[in-house]
């Protein structure tokens, strides 16, 4: 152990400081007597913005629910379902078919309400789908702590066979393969 250095004559010369220990460095730059640095991006070169206000914060907490989430994607699934069903009818040539007679031309009014039957279920089809599909992803993302591809593979899976398991055990397994392997290809043309 070294001696400590003979104190100085008043007015003299001060002593100089002892070596710097690489332990004493380590409690200040990640132990416990670090301070914290409050990070502001204005002084990086961003555009600085105001802070936000309470309201904006609870419209953000509830858009970002798993509520409003499931709900978005079920009129979102409705509305393209919807269109999707009556395009399939209008290109169909069997709509407004009469099985007993066959040569009949169907009327207008028989084609538009054949349309706008299977427009209706198609569009509650997708519309259950993707509430299903949006609930159980943003349960995983939740659950997981994490926003990638596999929140979506395990969301596709399951709800791929749900669906498919009304049918049997083989068909929901297919949906949860079929389903999951369309969610990794959607995700992964997304990001």
């Amino acid at each position: 152990m070294a001696a400590a250095p003979p104190p100085s004559a008043p007015g003299g010369p001060e002593p100089p400081p002892p070596p710097l220990q690489y332990s004493m460095l380590l409690q200040h730059l990640v132990g416990e007597q670090r301070r914290p640095r409050a990070w502001d991006p204005s002084k990086l070169g961003g555009i600085p913005s105001p802070p936000k206000s309470e309201e904006q914060k609870m419209v953000e907490r509830a858009m970002e629910s798993c509520a409003f989430k499931a709900a978005l994607a079920c009129v979102g699934g409705f509305v393209l379902g919807g269109a999707f069903g009556v395009f399939t009818a209008g290109i169909d040539t069997n709509v407004g078919f009469d099985p007993k007679d066959p040569y009949r031309t169907p009327t207008a009014k028989e084609v538009l309400k054949d349309m706008g039957q299977r427009g209706i279920s198609y569009a509650k089809n997708f519309a259950i789908v993707g509430a299903m599909f949006s609930c159980t992803e943003c349960v995983v993302e939740s659950y997981r702590g994490k926003s990638d591809w596999k929140n979506s593979v395990i969301s596709g899976c399951i709800t791929g066979g749900a669906i498919g398991f009304r049918a049997g055990l083989k068909a929901g397994v297919i949906g949860c393969g079929g389903f999951a392997a369309f969610s990794a290809a959607i995700d992964y043309y997304l990001r």
